[in-house]
């Protein structure tokens, strides 16, 4: 295990793994909190789906402009304090939402998207090096995974939570349009929450700031700036894996975050919990992970299989029949389940598909870069910014002859890339 403290003072990495596991949850839940608050804020506010989906374009374009900035911060402050001032900034976008809130202006919602966006690619950063470095490279992604069940996990809970809290004291159809007096009881039921969770992320980041979490040797590497970055971009299994990231967290936000859209658009009335459904599918992925790779299947056949799953089920949804209620009433009502439409289930499925790809593919893009692997890491964490354009797509696409059913077939090339990363693309070494 490679880290900067003397060998008679080694912990076990059960306490790092720990502290890391909790962090992992914490950026699953604040992520994963977009799918109630895109299509409340939609109701609210009255927004149009493209507008709606502004509010995951603004947090995840983040990443675009501040991916390669956070690796400068990391190596010069560090991993450890890089995640407490990852969880800093997030709470400074905490706090951003009460006077969105208190003066329902979308632009301030866009504005905290952003910041917390920012704050979570810098933890991003940080984080995930730590979870590949810190046990054998074959069994990265079965390490991942298991981050990747508590990341899902909490993004099971944020919405219930957010129900609970938020949307509890409001009631009112999906479909109406609203009075000014329910508008301001939509906005005011922000502001609790939102300072807790800005309280809850200031003391957790004093907490890792202070914890007994061992740092990662600082890389050494003669090259830097521009000259680091041509290296990196000079590894075609790491430029193919950050494109296949990139796709993938398109994909994984359509399937988690707009399935509530598109239930509200059917008349769903507890839609803000819809992406908890496509959570439990990714909980259930990453669980099949963890017994399945490496020894039953290899990290490049799950992520091939996951990709052909993608693809068949993209197709089920788009050319689905939004009114046949057959499998849930088949599988969730006898046991007090909800009634849903076969085609949001089906959304929730991707969950399924998507799990594998995130641990799959970064394990097989690092691998061999050595010194380069911080600003390797950076490249990845820009691959999130998927997450903004792949709603954005899907919210033009809705405003088409397409509707939001057929709009879902935006991921079939996504799915398509991620196929020929696991076949070919992460064998290549060099570009011809």
């Amino acid at each position: 295990m490679e880290m900067t403290v003397d060998a008679s003072k080694a912990r076990s990495s059960v306490v790092p793994m720990a502290i890391v596991a909790l962090l992992f949850f914490v950026l699953g839940f604040a992520t994963w909190l977009n799918g109630s608050l895109m299509p409340y804020l939609k109701q609210m506010l009255q927004l149009s789906p493209f507008q709606a989906s502004l509010v995951l374009f603004s947090f995840y374009i983040a990443v675009t402009f501040t991916a390669l900035p956070s690796a400068w911060v990391i190596r010069k402050v560090g991993y450890k304090n890089g995640m407490a001032l990852g969880m800093a900034i997030m709470m400074l976008a905490g706090l951003l939402y009460i006077p969105a809130a208190q003066t329902q202006t979308f632009g301030l919602f866009l504005l905290a998207q952003l910041v917390i966006g920012t704050g979570q690619t810098l933890l991003q950063t940080a984080v995930n090096p730590y979870v590949v470095k810190i046990g054998p490279e074959h069994t990265a992604a079965v390490r991942i995974s298991i981050m990747g069940i508590l990341n899902k996990t909490a993004g099971v809970v944020a919405p219930l939570v957010f129900t609970a809290l938020i949307v509890s004291g409001f009631s009112a159809p999906a479909d109406t349009v609203l009075t000014p007096e329910q508008i301001n009881d939509m906005a005011s039921g922000l502001v609790g929450p939102y300072l807790g969770l800005a309280t809850f992320l200031a003391l957790l980041a004093l907490a890792v700031k202070y914890s007994p979490l061992p740092e990662l040797p600082k890389e050494q590497d003669g090259t830097r700036g521009m000259a680091q970055l041509k290296a990196a971009l000079a590894k075609p299994s790491l430029v193919l894996g950050v494109l296949s990231l990139f796709v993938y967290v398109a994909v994984e936000v359509i399937a988690g975050d707009t399935i509530g859209l598109f239930a509200l658009s059917l008349g769903v009335e507890r839609y803000t919990v819809m992406t908890s459904y496509t959570m439990v599918c990714m909980v259930l992925g990453y669980v099949l992970g963890i017994v399945l790779i490496p020894q039953v299947l290899s990290q490049q056949k799950a992520l091939a299989i996951s990709a052909v799953l993608g693809l068949v089920l993209t197709l089920i949804v788009a050319f689905g029949d939004s009114s046949s209620y057959a499998i849930s009433n088949a599988l969730l009502v006898p046991f007090g389940g909800t009634a849903l439409p076969d085609t949001l289930l089906f959304i929730a499925v991707l969950g399924l598909a998507n799990a594998i790809v995130w641990p799959a593919v970064w394990p097989l893009a690092l691998s061999g870069l050595g010194a380069l692997t911080s600003i390797g890491s950076a490249l990845l964490i820009m691959g999130i910014a998927g997450g903004a354009f792949g709603p954005l797509f899907w919210g033009l696409l809705s405003g088409t002859g397409l509707g939001q059913q057929g709009a879902y077939l935006a991921m079939l090339p996504c799915y398509l890339l991620i196929l020929f990363y696991a076949v070919k693309g992460h064998k290549l070494q060099r570009w011809n």
